[in-house]
């Protein structure tokens, strides 16, 4: 029976959250083909991610450990992926829907004669097909999309997919892998965010700042109630295209597409380009003077005040609680 085949992605032999979440789809869905799940990662201690892969599910990891795959190339990183393709053959592939995976899997979907379904919110199988759904038009409309061929190729939004419980005791098979690695373009160096943020794409809580704050001076504010609770800092389009904080914050149509259990907007009006980047979140707080702002549409919870105002006593308030759940 033809598996489910996974991208991964790995940081020092640790296998990020959103691929985790590809594999405990993969698993999911495996379980009902009666299929196996196959994982492939790339890059310096990649093998050293297998015992978590298995984990949460899988039953064989592809490992790519060349020291020339050791920065993300797409030509090599991608011709990795489709050599495990052509070598087993699956009916599913999944990727996360992250930088590396927007940029990896419509190059794979290409060598690998795919149909391709990005920024996937759901996974279903129907008479032992695959059916997915998707969001359109910013967010306003979803659609339901199937597949007429094989394999198919689905990337899946980070935070939306459970993980599930993970099994210490499954193991998987580890498979050293040989590539050509062979590029017109190479990567001669990587600037890597300051180490201790928490990653955008990852945040199980964000919270972000807009056009409210008046000024890059009073961006604090935010990072402040980000740091109380843990959280992961964002910035709408206005706000960096402002240069007040860097473009990796923002959240967006043309940022990053977040999906965490809460999401606090903070002087953000609420442009649909906005929205369609984090309307996904499980919960959303929005913090605005204007009681016509189209944030509160989307909002479960609306607070009517001034930021200056409120985020000094959140951000107090969360520190409290912290301190006291420490005691």
């Amino acid at each position: 029976m033809p598996g489910v085949l996974t991208f991964g992605e790995q940081r020092a032999g640790k296998p990020r959250r959103p691929s985790l979440e590809v594999v405990a789809a993969a698993r999911r869905l495996a379980d009902v083909l009666g299929a196996t799940v196959s994982s492939v990662l790339v890059g310096p201690d990649a093998a050293a991610a297998a015992g978590e892969l298995a984990s949460f599910g899988a039953d064989r990891v592809h490992a790519f450990e060349a020291p020339a795959l050791a920065t993300y190339a797409t030509e090599s990183w991608a011709r990795a992926v489709a050599q495990v393709v052509a070598e087993i053959k699956p009916r599913i592939i999944l990727f996360p829907f992250t930088a590396t995976g927007k940029d990896l899997a419509p190059r794979v979907a290409a060598k690998t004669g795919a149909g391709l379904a990005s920024d996937c919110v759901e996974l279903q199988l129907k008479d032992g097909r695959l059916v997915a759904r998707r969001p359109m038009y910013a967010g306003k409309a979803y659609a339901t999309v199937e597949w007429t061929g094989e394999p198919q190729m689905a990337s899946l939004r980070p935070n939306v997919f459970p993980l599930g419980t993970p099994d210490p005791a499954r193991r998987a098979e580890v498979r050293k892998g040989v590539v050509d690695t062979a590029a017109r373009a190479r990567v001669t160096g990587v600037t890597a965010a300051e180490r201790g943020k928490v990653e955008l794409s990852e945040a199980q809580i964000i919270v972000s700042g807009g056009r409210g704050l008046k000024g890059p001076e009073h961006f604090h504010l935010i990072e402040g109630l980000a740091e109380a609770l843990g959280a992961a800092v964002g910035a709408s389009r206005a706000v960096v295209d402002a240069g007040w904080v860097d473009h990796q914050l923002q959240v967006g149509q043309t940022g990053k597409t977040v999906s965490p259990t809460l999401y606090v907007a903070c002087g953000i009006s609420g442009a649909i380009q906005h929205l369609a980047g984090m309307s996904s979140s499980k919960y959303i707080v929005a913090i605005n003077k204007d009681p016509d702002a189209p944030i509160f549409k989307v909002a479960n919870y609306g607070i009517l005040g001034d930021v200056f105002d409120l985020l000094p006593r959140l951000t107090a308030a969360a520190k409290a609680h912290s301190t006291a759940r420490g005691a």
